[in-house]
């Protein structure tokens, strides 16, 4: 097995003049979690997009397992292209728009494990993936509209872990939920990092989401890598002023908006 989940070398990708992610590299440890922080407009989550498949690289590689994703023949033909989709899933910020609101809980987790698994029983499997994300039977008729955020949020993680994917990554995928449910939905993340061994990588402004769940991270500013380390360190003691600013801008007793609005402008 190989010793990294992810490998993500020299990535661009510009918008005419924009270089929204200009030569982005890093690497996700197998089992490991990988934070990618900064700001709106600092190329976080055109990163993200890119290594899931949802946009192509100007230039740059990503390998998933080994296995080079950025190639213009790596995603021919249906079957390789449920492959790629089963190495990588993705979990988004707003559940809801992300799971059909005619469609159960049930018959959407049957749908994905239907197409990717097509000879397989699915009904173990469906109990399975409802307990491992901390729902009972009794939500697998519930339509998405009769559930509370963090339980749609709970079924998103759910669809995406049926196909067994080697990688999640999760686009600000607590940012919508309220402090108390954020805080559950994170302990439910790392039991299912420590039971499975899955890689995460999370894309967040949250500098309180990556210390509590994240191994090592990314600050990203204007499309490029500005600071990169194991977490804790990085946080204890940020080596770039941006970095500087995102823990000074994290609200406390004595914190002052007007400095801070000023450093940035500075910057």
């Amino acid at each position: 097995m190989p010793d990294n989940a992810l490998e993500v070398a020299g990535l661009h990708r510009s918008y005419g003049a924009v270089h929204a992610v200009d030569d982005v590299s890093f690497v996700l440890p197998a089992g490991g979690s990988l934070g990618i922080v900064g700001e709106s407009g600092s190329g976080k989550t055109t990163t993200a997009r890119i290594v899931v498949g949802l946009e192509r690289a100007d230039a740059g590689e990503v390998l998933v397992g080994g296995r080079d994703r950025t190639s213009r023949g790596a995603g021919r033909g249906r079957a390789r292209r449920l492959a790629r989709a089963r190495e990588v899933q993705m979990v988004f910020q707003d559940p809801y728009l992300s799971l059909d609101p005619r469609t159960s809980v049930e018959a959407a987790l049957r749908e994905a494990l239907r197409l990717h698994f097509p000879r397989r029983d699915h009904t173990a499997r469906v109990r399975e993936l409802l307990d491992q994300v901390g729902l009972g039977t009794r939500a697998a008729e519930a339509l998405p509209r009769r559930l509370s955020g963090g339980q749609r949020q709970r079924v998103a993680i759910a669809r995406a872990l049926a196909v067994e994917p080697s990688v999640l990554v999760l686009d600000e995928a607590v940012a919508a939920l309220d402090v108390s449910v954020q805080a559950q939905i994170l302990n439910l993340l790392a039991d299912i990092r420590e039971q499975t061994g899955i890689a995460y990588l999370f894309i967040t402004h949250d500098l309180g989401v990556v210390r509590c769940v994240t191994d090592e991270i990314v600050v990203m500013r204007h499309g490029r890598i500005v600071e990169a380390g194991a977490t804790a360190g990085v946080l204890a003691a940020p080596q770039h002023a941006y970095t500087r600013l995102l823990l000074e801008s994290v609200p406390r007793p004595g914190w002052d908006p007007e400095a801070i609005a000023a450093a940035r402008r500075a910057l």
